[in-house]
């Protein structure tokens, strides 16, 4: 049947198809980190404004966060989003072999999942309807977020807390495939988990009272003096005694997991004097709050006896703790439909080309078919719930973490997977992660995702904008799901820890650099 509408969409991103691949690649180039990406959110405020959006700048509190809103009239409010955080240690360049991008340490950020296609395909997608929804008469808001620092899940949680997903009807919520079965298809039942993530900072403030003064020295650092144990000696202690704990935490099944981050102190030219400062970042994987909760006790636990025995004091501060996410079958349901619509990614021969040369530079042969099938194949939310419940527990409701999570408590959501471009598996064995990364930052494997993408969700908000059905049958569901589902686990005023020491690039007399390369 004829859709109008979705066809002016549609030509949109078609006509767009090199403006879209030059915008993911700006956003590729800069490559900024967590809580530091100053560049790429003013890009998107710049680029919104020019296309008639009114932009919030620094929403939430959050430096590098943004809400843009267009209107059309009545209608419903309808809202999808940017992320746009690079990774350190992934600085890789756009070409088919491993190597950093010019200039850039190769422990700088890069694109991995990759964000850059993540934000450009649901830009592409928003700038589309609006053009449908003003040709076509179709009434109804477009609210489009900018949210930063993905990698240690930190905005979506303070959005929502701050009431920016209120008074949404529906959420399209996009990531690019990295994980079978989850790849061109549509969440359905088993969403993402909990997530938790908390700074540990050891502080000696003090380290005169430690133990018995040097009596030929007025001086508390005397050389002749037993000094403090200070904040590394605490650090080193709690690091270790979480991996000596770490099995005992939670039952060994369920998918959970555990890292950490020892954020910078600017301690290395303070002579021998105690460590006055020491900061270490856990973040854990659940598949339910109590999970978490019980990784949480151990750890603080351990942050305790570590700031005892080094005679220092413990401040903690969360970076995020979210909820595991609530399924939406409406939602789902519609999002498919535009899914199946448009047809998976196509890569044609100029992809394929660039997938050998990079199985070449990893000394295989290269194959007639490089890329994995599921790339270009299409899978059925049903089905790709069965395939996923196949290596769950039964009793598990969730599985893996991403923040989008949190905005399922506030409006009915889809999660949207869309194949990132990857290569087939040879004798099983894996493909080192900078081909991963250079498949998300070359044009010709990377802008069929974001085609593919931007007209799907497209599609889907056309379809939402105009079906008033849907989202009632999709509120009702929602309505009911939130029933059980626990409260925001931060207070409201909890404000995001983008102040802490997170690696960014800085300029100093010496020029312009990635920190600490």
């Amino acid at each position: 049947m004829s859709d109008t509408a979705k066809t002016h969409a549609w030509d949109w991103v078609d006509r767009n198809r090199s403006r879209l691949s030059e915008w993911h690649g700006r956003i590729w180039e800069l490559a900024e980190p967590a809580w530091r990406e100053y560049r790429s959110a003013a890009w998107y405020v710049d680029l919104l404004r020019s296309e008639g959006f009114e932009v919030e700048e620094g929403s939430g509190g959050m430096p590098t966060a943004f809400s843009a809103t267009w209107s059309n009239g009545p209608g419903p409010t309808l809202l999808t989003y940017a992320e746009y955080d690079a990774v350190p240690g992934n600085c890789q360049a756009g070409t088919p072999r491993p190597g950093p991008r010019s200039g850039v340490s190769p422990h700088a950020p890069g694109h991995t999942d990759p964000h850059s296609a993540l934000g450009i395909s649901t830009l592409g997608a928003v700038l589309a309807a609006k053009e449908a929804m003003q040709r076509n008469g179709i009434g109804g808001t477009i609210r489009y977020t900018g949210e930063p620092a993905e990698k240690v899940q930190g905005s979506k949680v303070v959005h929502g807390l701050r009431g920016y997903y209120d008074e949404v009807d529906a959420i399209i919520s996009f990531h690019p495939f990295y994980m079978l079965p989850l790849c061109n298809t549509v969440r359905w039942d088993t969403h993402c988990g909990a997530y938790y993530s908390r700074i540990y900072s050891f502080r000696c403030d003090e380290p005169e009272t430690w133990g018995v003064a040097d009596p030929g020295s007025p001086i508390p650092a005397s050389h002749s003096a037993a000094r403090a144990p200070g904040a590394n000696a605490a650090l080193m202690t709690m690091y270790s005694l979480t991996k000596s704990t770490q099995d005992s935490m939670a039952p060994a099944f369920g998918g959970w997991s555990l890292s950490e981050a020892i954020l910078s102190a600017g301690n290395a030219t303070a002579d021998n004097l105690p460590a006055g400062i020491a900061q270490i970042q856990y973040s854990w994987r659940c598949p339910d709050i109590a999970t978490a909760e019980q990784v949480l006790r151990v750890l603080d636990a351990n942050a305790e006896a570590a700031a005892r025995t080094a005679h220092c004091s413990l401040e903690t501060r969360w970076v995020s703790r979210n909820r595991p996410g609530l399924a939406n079958h409406a939602m789902a349901e519609v999002t498919y439909r535009n899914l199946a619509q448009v047809g998976p990614p196509a890569y044609g021969p100029e992809a394929v080309e660039v997938a050998r040369e990079v199985q070449r530079s990893l000394g295989v042969e290269p194959t007639e078919n490089p890329l994995l099938a599921e790339c270009s194949q299409l899978i059925e939310p049903a089905e790709a719930e069965r395939l996923l419940r196949e290596n769950i527990p039964p009793a598990q409701r969730n599985w893996t973490s991403d923040d989008y999570v949190e905005m399922t408590h506030y409006a009915p959501t889809a999660r949207l997977y869309i194949a990132r471009p990857a290569l087939a598996p040879i004798d099983g064995r894996p493909t080192p992660s900078w081909a991963m990364n250079a498949l998300g930052g070359i044009p010709a494997t990377i802008d069929p995702t974001i085609i593919c993408a931007a007209k799907t969700i497209a599609g889907t908000l056309l379809d939402l904008a105009r079906s008033p059905e849907v989202l009632a049958a999709a509120e009702a569901e929602f309505e009911e799901r939130r029933t059980e589902a626990p409260e925001p686990l931060l207070p409201k005023d909890f404000e995001a820890p983008h102040d802490y020491p997170w690696p960014e690039y800085v300029t100093t007399a010496r020029g312009s650099g990635w920190q600490g390369a």
